[in-house]
């Protein structure tokens, strides 16, 4: 048991959470400022509210499938984890928990240019579309 929680305790530790305005920045960096569409607010406020900016985060659904990392992308329909998937970003799952965030800007550029648009987040259409989301940039520079 004292090794279990060992092990949870250096994979928290390694973890990167990013704060709010570090993560505005690195996003504007990657040219997420407008894509398709959608303001850098609304890329941060639906991190915010995924993952809480963290890019070990890992959601097990009730669906049997699971999201990953800072942005939540889900083992169904967007990378590999070994069960059967339709990997459209054609990674493995696991590429989405490091803290080189390229790989999961790039799919979540993927996510975004399907039909469903930004609103594949259940949490973006939950806490931040139609709002008013300049808070979530304030202060930042960017």
């Amino acid at each position: 048991m004292r090794g279990l929680v060992f092990l949870l305790l250096v994979a928290a530790a390694s973890a990167r959470v990013y704060d709010r305005c570090e993560w505005a920045r690195v996003l504007k960096r990657h040219g997420m400022d407008g894509y398709r569409g959608h303001s850098l607010a609304n890329w941060v406020c639906l991190s915010k509210w995924e993952s809480d900016y963290n890019t070990r985060a890992i959601n097990h659904n009730t669906d049997g499938s699971t999201d990953y990392g800072i942005f939540q992308i889900n083992s169904r329909w967007w990378c590999s984890n070994g069960t059967p998937t339709s990997n459209a970003c054609n990674i493995r799952c696991s590429e989405l928990l490091t803290d080189d965030v390229s790989v999961a800007i790039n799919c979540a550029k993927r996510v975004v240019r399907d039909p469903n648009g930004i609103g594949a987040w259940v949490a973006w259409r939950r806490h931040c579309q139609g709002r008013d989301l300049s808070s979530y940039v304030a202060g930042c520079g960017v």
